[in-house]
């Protein structure tokens, strides 16, 4: 049985790093956040752009990234007058039993007090979080989110299948696979449906790729459309894209579709390979996964990204030799030795599962060294979402619908 190196949570979860997390209901706070944050290690301040309005898709975002393991204590900083306020995002993160603590800027007379107080606080966090060590753990424990961008014809013929290698070889040892970006899944809903663990998750795949079709049609976007990179690196179709892209989530059984919406926000109910209802761009969808309680990332890319994430290492991979010679300061794996036969698909597919259990165990991604913290929120437009649910499909044929640039603002 393979094995990582992890710390154990009060609530039996098991993280990979010991990350304090200095987390803002909204940007208004996020300031004074970072100045703590910067004067402790090991901590990282984050926040939401999408404004103080109360918005539970918001919410359970930041409260699924308080609640991921890989964070070992968590302070909030609130302004005082936000409808999204410190004390829902506490009463969705106490029940880890992982430390916790609440300061509300208006309440503390200002950001300078707030600081200082901040600082006693997150120092004493850091030292109780610095007796814990590294125990062994089944990889049971262990959830890991994969994700895909800056894609090109590399990515489908290496990158992606040598990363789903890796995920059926987690799955196999009991662990937990999610995979999101409903976007880049159009056209492969009977592909996945195929896999689905029982007729109701078949429905809900079928669901959840039909709903995001209606959301690109009624803003005006072609269903299959496909970015300038996407293109220029060799795609010639989005079903081309698509059917590489669910690659990287290996050939294991789906066991469920997780929710991101403001009905709520679903959490592996069991090990496995699972999709998540999240946003094709890369770091937003990455941090819903992470929400969803993944400790470690794999990203396949094959024009290149930089991309790292607040609170979880990600390992990026891939399967363009050009890519990985010419940005080997952000690359970790070379799947492209799939292509100049220096390797095949199941060799490399089982060095990226090697890596995975190794950066679990703490050896650190291109990322981490470099210090990235990406930390995006995706959010919906709930008037969107409404309308969909109440205008029949067929009226949104044809019909010209929202600009595209309306469709590409954050909020729909």
């Amino acid at each position: 049985m393979t094995v990582f190196y992890g710390y154990e949570r009060p609530d039996g979860s098991v993280g990979v790093r010991n990350h304090l997390l200095v987390l803002t209901p909204m940007d208004c706070s996020i300031e004074p956040a970072k100045k703590i944050a910067a004067q402790v290690e090991g901590a990282v301040a984050v926040t939401q752009h999408h404004g103080c309005g109360f918005d539970w898709m918001v919410a359970n975002t930041l409260i699924g990234t308080g609640r991921n393991p890989n964070v070992a204590g968590v302070l909030l900083v609130g302004l005082g007058c936000e409808s999204l306020t410190c004390e829902v995002l506490a009463e969705g993160i106490e029940s880890t039993g992982k430390p916790l603590e609440t300061l509300v800027i208006q309440d503390e007379g200002g950001s300078v007090r707030t600081t200082e107080k901040g600082v006693r606080i997150l120092r004493g966090m850091a030292e109780e979080v610095s007796e814990l060590q590294r125990e062994t753990f089944p990889l049971s424990k262990l959830m890991l989110a994969v994700e895909c961008g800056g894609s090109d014809a590399t990515s489908g013929l290496a990158a992606n299948p040598a990363v789903g290698v890796a995920a059926d070889m987690l799955v196999d040892e009991g662990g937990t696979v999610v995979f999101g970006e409903t976007q880049e899944m159009t056209g492969t809903q009977h592909v996945l449906a195929r896999r689905a663990v029982d007729a109701g998750v078949a429905e809900e795949i079928h669901a959840m790729i039909g709903r995001q079709e209606l959301r690109m049609r009624a803003a005006g976007i072609d269903s299959r459309f496909m970015s300038k990179g996407n293109v220029e690196g060799g795609l010639t179709t989005i079903e081309e894209k698509s059917l590489g892209a669910i690659r990287k989530g290996g050939t294991r059984p789906i066991q469920g579709v997780l929710g991101t919406g403001r009905e709520g926000f679903d959490y592996p109910s069991r090990p496995g390979l699972w999709l998540q209802d999240g946003t094709g761009s890369d770091v937003p969808s990455v941090t819903g996964m992470v929400a969803a309680g993944a400790q470690v990332v794999v990203f396949t890319t094959g024009r290149g990204s930089t991309t790292g994430h607040a609170i979880a290492p990600v390992l990026k991979v891939t399967g363009n030799p050009g890519t990985y010679s010419r940005m080997g300061d952000n690359m970790d794996v070379n799947a492209g030795a799939i292509l100049d036969g220096s390797g095949n698909l199941r060799s490399v597919g089982e060095g990226i599962f090697s890596d995975v259990v190794e950066v679990a165990s703490g050896r650190m991604t291109k990322a981490e060294a470099l210090g990235y913290h990406d930390f995006i929120v995706y959010r919906t437009s709930g008037l969107a979402e409404r309308l969909l649910e109440v205008c029949p499909p067929e009226a949104l044929r044809g019909g010209r619908g929202l600009s595209s640039e309306a469709a590409l603002e954050p909020g729909f």
